[in-house]
């Protein structure tokens, strides 16, 4: 059961109005009414957050990918171009007139042994050429003659001495074949001997 708040009177529970005085049962009196809500004081506004970094488009992604390949291409062109270059190759320092007219008789240094040294150096005393190839078959022709002085040693050197010269004759049929070709490449194995550098 409710009472009235006007005139104190019961009123009958789901009375909407006071059945003595007709006040509305739910309105409170003034002072027992609610104040109205003040707003709140304003609390500080949170920092915004930091914007996200917007992802690289797809054309961006392919054009990075490309400039990489293109550096990566030009890295590997530059070491092709540093690469050293075959050291015992001295083709490249001589003059191709040079070359051509005198590979005849630097083909004979290596096919006539000391006769061919003799007929060449009396062709052409001026060819820088001619004087290379004469300097490898000295070489070739000095290692000969050392590889016969293995036949002193009994046995071993007997057998040693003949594969030597056999080696140098092979040596002396390549230099041959690469002035054939217009080439100026030290021989193999006498490349490293120290003397007539």
């Amino acid at each position: 059961m409710a009472f009235c708040t006007k005139c104190g009177a019961q009123v009958p529970d789901g009375s909407v109005f006071c059945t003595s005085c007709g006040a509305p049962v739910n309105a409170a009196p003034a002072s027992e009414q609610p104040a109205p809500q003040q707003p709140a004081p304003e609390q500080a506004a949170p920092a915004p957050a930091p914007a996200p970094v917007p992802a690289p488009a797809p054309q961006q992604q392919q054009q990075q990918y490309q400039q990489q390949q293109q550096f990566q291409q030009q890295q590997q062109q530059y070491q092709y171009q540093q690469a050293p270059a075959d050291q015992y190759d001295h083709t490249s320092e001589f003059d191709p007139k040079d070359i051509s007219d005198n590979k005849v008789y630097a083909m004979a240094t290596y096919m006539l042994s000391v006769i061919g040294v003799v007929i060449a150096l009396l062709a052409s005393r001026d060819s820088k050429y001619l004087q290379f190839h004469v300097r490898q078959a000295m070489k070739l022709q000095i290692t000969e003659i050392l590889c016969t002085f293995l036949m002193i040693v009994p046995f071993l050197g007997w057998i040693a001495a003949p594969i030597c010269i056999l080696i140098v004759t092979v040596l002396q049929i390549i230099a041959f074949f690469q002035v054939c070709s217009g080439k100026a490449k030290e021989p193999a194995i006498v490349r490293s001997f120290p003397f007539m550098k």
